[in-house]
């Protein structure tokens, strides 16, 4: 199986400036931010970095720390991706409310969604954090179906879709467990033109519900390839910060796949540095299309 890498390339509101020696310097808009990357092993191109913020991580490896900042930083603020707009905030998770390097991905469902030739294309985006991508989707003309576990990280996408001016766009919001929800679902005997997952390495449901993700991942992704038929269009799984292979991902989603035909792609998600045109690596994806 081929190793694939797709390259999230710098827009007007959001591009990696520089990085090295285990930190990245980003612009998110107006505002400048260095937050850690282990993945930078290199040495930076230049050492006179001058950001608005800084993201000092704690003793755990698996989360904690403050943003300091060195000049004041908004609360929020607003960014843009074509015609959706959506909030970016200093978050305590270290990330900025959203995942750039998710780019190239909501470029190849977009594409997707309108090679369907209709406006009648079903998407579930299970574990959709802020719904960047589903206002991307439902902009592309989607009918979307979006599930997340926190209840502010919906609150979240209804007021990027208000930003957006999107709120006539068909996009039900729903709070629950992706695992829970997707078994119902195929209960249901629902089927969907497309699924986005972007699962964590841990985390809990509404109801406490706990998620490991070599533990249920691969009961997640059977039953989303159970909400899938010979008309469906596509099937995205991303992957962040585990020890895990894209091989053994993409492995997973051939065989589940295998009844459905067309294609699985695997490989490795990546940032272009604007200083020297090299690339971050960020993360592992498998995904499934139709031929």
């Amino acid at each position: 199986m081929d190793l694939t890498t797709i390259v999230t390339e710098p827009w007007p509101d959001f591009g990696l400036i520089d990085c090295g020696h285990g930190r990245k310097y980003e612009r998110y808009g107006d505002v400048r931010v260095v937050r850690p990357e282990p993945q930078a092993m290199w040495a930076p191109a230049s050492n006179d970095w001058d950001p608005d913020a800084t993201f000092v991580p704690g003793s755990d490896e698996d989360g904690g720390g403050r943003w300091v900042q060195h000049r004041p930083v908004a609360a929020s603020w607003p960014l843009a991706r074509g015609a959706v707009r959506f909030h970016a905030a200093l978050t305590p998770f270290r990330h900025l409310g959203f995942f750039p390097d998710m780019a190239p991905q909501w470029d190849w469902m977009r594409a997707k969604v309108a090679e369907r030739g209709s406006s009648d294309a079903e998407v579930l985006n299970l574990f959709g954090y802020t719904g960047v991508g589903t206002l991307l989707l439902s902009e592309a003309g989607a009918k979307m179906v979006h599930v997340d576990a926190s209840k502010k990280s919906v609150e979240g996408g209804r007021a990027n879709t208000a930003l957006s001016g999107m709120t006539d766009r068909p996009i039900r919001w729903i709070v629950d467990d992706a695992a829970k929800f997707t078994a119902r679902e195929v209960r249901r005997g629902r089927r969907y033109d497309g699924i986005l997952l972007d699962p964590p390495k841990f985390g809990r449901g509404p109801e406490g519900e706990m998620w490991r993700l070599e533990e249920h991942l691969a009961l997640l992704l059977g039953h989303c390839v159970k909400l899938l038929d010979g008309e469906s269009q596509f099937l995205v799984l991303t992957v962040y910060a585990v020890r895990m292979s894209a091989l053994a991902i993409g492995e997973l989603l051939r065989q589940l796949t295998s009844e459905l035909g067309g294609t699985v792609e695997v490989g490795e998600m990546a940032v272009r540095e604007e200083a020297r045109g090299l690339l971050l690596p960020t993360a592992i994806f498998a995904r499934w299309s139709k031929d």
